[in-house]
């Protein structure tokens, strides 16, 4: 089992114990013993992502996504990466195109979400664990062949529009209560 992503789920189970069952599940895949890191296992494995906050704090940079056709947080497979904060922060900087980005170590938001079967790819279960990445000075992003487009979003905006994907709207509302 690796023991930083069990201390890191122990420390967000503590700061969200109203997420215990969600947090269980995570724990369970990390304890099989099938490599959960990889993305061949399709009985379900661990993505990386970020929410990925300029310099004020106040905005976050979406994807929207080419394959699902949703407004969503950068992020990816771990591809065998077992320290997640750097597989969100490799995401982050493929996908955004920016430099000088700072990854935290503590899980800021996780999320279990069916993914539809794509191509040959058949339906399968996403275990994200979502870090906070702080931009540098330049946030002049560049849009990823894995995005039809990229746009900053004010966080108390998508806090409040009930159009926003759940799971962004929670991690909006997680975020402002940070502050």
């Amino acid at each position: 089992m690796d023991a930083a992503l069990q201390a890191a789920l122990e420390g967000y189970a503590g700061r969200w114990p109203e997420e215990a069952a969600t947090v269980a599940l995570f724990r369970e895949l990390l304890a099989d013993a099938e490599d959960p890191f990889r993305r061949e296992r399709l009985a379900g494995h661990f993505t990386a992502s970020c929410w990925l906050v300029d310099r004020s704090g106040t905005r976050v940079l979406l994807t929207h996504h080419r394959k699902l056709g949703l407004w969503l947080q950068l992020g990816g497979h771990a591809d065998g990466q077992r320290e997640l904060p750097l597989a969100a922060l490799r995401e982050a900087e493929e996908e955004s195109g920016l430099a000088g980005l700072r990854v935290s170590d503590a899980i800021f938001d996780l999320d279990r979400h069916w993914i539809p079967e794509h191509k040959s790819v058949p339906a399968h279960w996403h275990y994200d664990v979502r870090y906070v990445v702080h931009a540098g000075e330049d946030e002049a992003y560049t849009i990823s062949e894995e995005s039809l487009d990229l746009a900053w979003r004010r966080i108390n905006e998508l806090a409040a529009d009930p159009a926003t994907d759940a799971s962004v709207r929670r991690m909006a509302g997680k975020w402002l209560a940070r502050c």
